[in-house]
């Protein structure tokens, strides 16, 4: 049966055109993953119209041992890497890495790759910042970790997220 929640768009694709897939870029939309396709990029997929779910993160990580997730730069961007990042922490392991890619405001990956060129997306990709960073980042966005109530603050709002990380080092 179809389930949106768990299809990625162009995994087959990306599968049958790499014999290794290194990564996996996700993007936002499918007509992203054809206009990458068109420059050549053959490792994207993408979500069906929906934030990556746990189930997508497994799949992505059945196929690869690194993801990058691949953002619009604006608010909407934002809220998508947020979900992302916290649907794919209970699918944190050893051999297994994320990183995140957020794209110039009014950018994404179709404007970027037809304006840039591949080697520019590549080259954004190669430097996506790891989950770790867009985490502590996240967590600590309107934190004044100087005082000790934004240091608990901080411990509050990450002992959750921490929590979701599969018992082992990442925890």
């Amino acid at each position: 049966l179809f389930v949106k929640g768990r299809e990625l768009y162009g995994l087959f694709q990306a599968r049958h055109a790499n014999r290794k897939l290194d990564y996996l870029v996700v993007v936002e939309g499918y007509m992203d993953v054809v206009a990458l396709a068109q420059f050549g990029i053959s490792n994207a997929v993408a979500t069906l119209g929906t934030a990556a779910t746990g189930d997508h993160v497994e799949r992505l990580f059945q196929s690869t041992g690194r993801v990058v997730f691949c953002f619009d730069g604006d608010k909407a961007g934002r809220q998508a890497a947020g979900r992302a990042l916290e649907n794919a922490l209970p699918h944190l392991r050893d051999g297994r890495s994320v990183g995140f890619v957020f794209l110039p405001e009014g950018e994404d990956p179709d404007t970027l790759v037809r304006s840039e060129g591949p080697d520019e997306f590549d080259a954004l990709v190669r430097d996506a910042q790891p989950l770790s960073d867009v985490l502590f980042q996240r967590l600590t966005q309107d934190i004044d970790l100087s005082t000790m109530e934004g240091r608990a603050k901080l411990y509050r709002d990450a002992r959750p997220l921490l929590d979701e990380l599969p018992p082992g080092a990442f925890r």
